[in-house]
């Protein structure tokens, strides 16, 4: 009897040739979209979730799925995509720090509750249509996540919170495969999603306006406060710390005759601080909560290229774990604007040896 991989299908080309590729393989795919729009989506467009997460992103999943032959479901995951990826997005921004909020759905949906569901119903595994790749380290028998074949399109630095047991019921059909033969394949397969744009937006928010989205949820995050310079000099006022982000120049509405930008956040004073360029650049930081996979918290400085967001080129670094599941990054050269909330990845060639979220 083949083994069962449930699927999650976005409505995109990876995760329908993701499951085109299985069920060439053999198994018994099982096609699911996970459903976080409500049932009755406003009539203002504008305030609608955005395109892969919308009933015609569900539509082109199901007619992906009618032409694989393989059986398809919406889950109804409203209740908990809210608790566990909005919620957290809105809490982050009233901090003042700038989220990842496909690092929680990874973590907390996708390879949590949807694995959940999925175990319950006998399979082994869930597939998404992410760019990477997970094999098995023989010497140290640890599961390790790799970095996918087509480097333009690596995903790994959205997956770095998934643990042992995530990572054994994983698969990223997709991770050996280029862009152009992930489409090509969909051609040849005659799939609806073939040609179908990607989404660069946060699928939650229409037209990547995180500011509007933000104020319609809750106005009371952007609270006003001061901006002001290193030596706590008052330069001007803001309309709120959660629409500003660290290396941030424009709409500051500052004239001071020079080029100032964000190089602090602090959301419990409600404070910008604003300095020149180089103020930017910073040698160290501290990340947590922060998993490490390829290995054991290191207590002694270990050799990485870190990555701090994710269109930053990985720089050399050394990491070593700290006490409460935090972990120190010294950089050999500063790098510009890291920001609290971002994620930071540590990686040893086409390996992940961990990663965290940046807490200052």
């Amino acid at each position: 009897m083949a083994e069962r991989i449930v699927v999650g299908m976005s409505g995109g080309v990876d995760s329908s040739v993701a499951a085109a590729l299985l069920v060439e393989q053999g198994y018994d795919v099982v096609g699911v979209t996970m459903r976080v729009w409500p049932w009755a989506e406003p009539s203002d467009a504008t305030r609608r979730f955005g395109s892969c997460c919308g009933t015609e992103a569900a539509d082109d999943a199901r007619q992906v799925a009618r032409r694989l032959g393989i059986p398809y479901y919406l889950l109804n995951m409203e209740a908990e995509f809210e608790r566990a990826v909005v919620a957290r997005f809105a809490d982050e921004y009233r901090r003042g720090r700038t989220p990842v909020p496909c690092v929680a759905c990874n973590s907390d949906l996708k390879f949590g509750s949807l694995l959940a569901r999925a175990q319950a119903w006998d399979a082994v595994a869930v597939a998404t249509g992410h760019y990477a790749r997970v094999a098995r380290d023989a010497a140290s028998g640890r599961h390790v996540l790799l970095r996918a074949r087509d480097a333009e399109k690596d995903q790994t630095d959205f997956l770095w919170p998934l643990t042992q047991a995530q990572l054994a019921a994983s698969r990223f059909p997709v991770g050996e495969l280029t862009k152009a033969e992930v489409r090509a394949h969909a051609r040849q397969l005659g799939l609806v999603t073939a040609d179908k744009p990607e989404s660069q937006e946060i699928c939650f928010v229409p037209d990547d306006d995180y500011r509007g989205f933000l104020r319609r949820r809750d106005a009371a995050i952007f609270r006003p406060g001061p901006i002001v310079d290193r030596e706590g000099k008052v330069l001007g006022r803001h309309a709120g710390v959660a629409a500003y982000t660290i290396g941030q120049r424009r709409g500051l509405g500052l004239a001071a005759g020079h080029a100032l930008y964000v190089v602090g956040v602090d959301g419990e004073r409600d404070t910008l601080v604003v300095g020149a360029a180089e103020e930017l650049e910073r040698d160290r930081l501290v990340a947590h909560p922060v998993n490490f996979i390829a290995c054991d918290p290191p207590a002694a400085p270990i050799r990485v290229e870190a990555k701090i967001r994710h269109q930053h080129r990985p720089a050399s670094a050394a990491v070593r774990a700290l006490d409460g599941g935090a972990a120190e990054v010294v950089f050999d050269q500063p790098q510009r604007a890291i920001t609290p909330g971002q994620s930071v990845v540590f990686y040893q060639g086409e390996c992940v040896v961990g990663g965290g979220v940046i807490e200052r």
